[in-house]
């Protein structure tokens, strides 16, 4: 006990404590599910856990190009539409650049629904090279 009171080793477990906390900082965001995933980390969600992708962008910009296989549920038409929205897959949920889909993943979430945000929208998509489908 004498060890940990002296004064330079209490500086040195103080040190120590705050290392592992932020350490640990980034792990926890995770849980949390409050960070976006990448373009790959979305793929692998699909492949992996039938992951389905959810474009909250207006039916316009949807029907000019979108991922295969999204469905179009508008950001603002987010709560009315839980019902229709799977709830035993992981939502992957993408806009233009980002910014829109966080929000709305954070809703789903705070339904209780397994959502993710598509870090850098669909713009981050195509730019991975990734292939982009028109809807009639």
């Amino acid at each position: 006990m004498d060890f940990i009171l002296s004064q330079n080793n209490l500086y040195i477990v103080l040190i120590a404590v705050v290392s592992g906390a932020l350490l640990l900082w980034p792990s926890l965001g995770k849980r949390r599910g409050s960070n976006p995933v990448s373009a790959t980390e979305a793929v692998q969600l699909a492949n992996r856990q039938q992951g389905v992708f959810i474009d909250v962008r207006s039916p316009e910009q949807y029907k000019a190009g979108t991922i295969a296989q999204a469905r179009n549920v508008p950001a603002a038409e987010i709560e009315a539409k839980l019902d229709t929205l799977p709830k035993n897959k992981p939502l992957i949920v993408f806009c233009d650049q980002g910014r829109e889909a966080i929000r709305a993943a954070a809703a789903l979430r705070k339904h209780g629904l397994e959502a993710v945000s598509l870090e850098g929208g669909l713009r981050a998509w195509s730019q991975a090279g990734l292939p982009l489908s028109k809807k009639a």
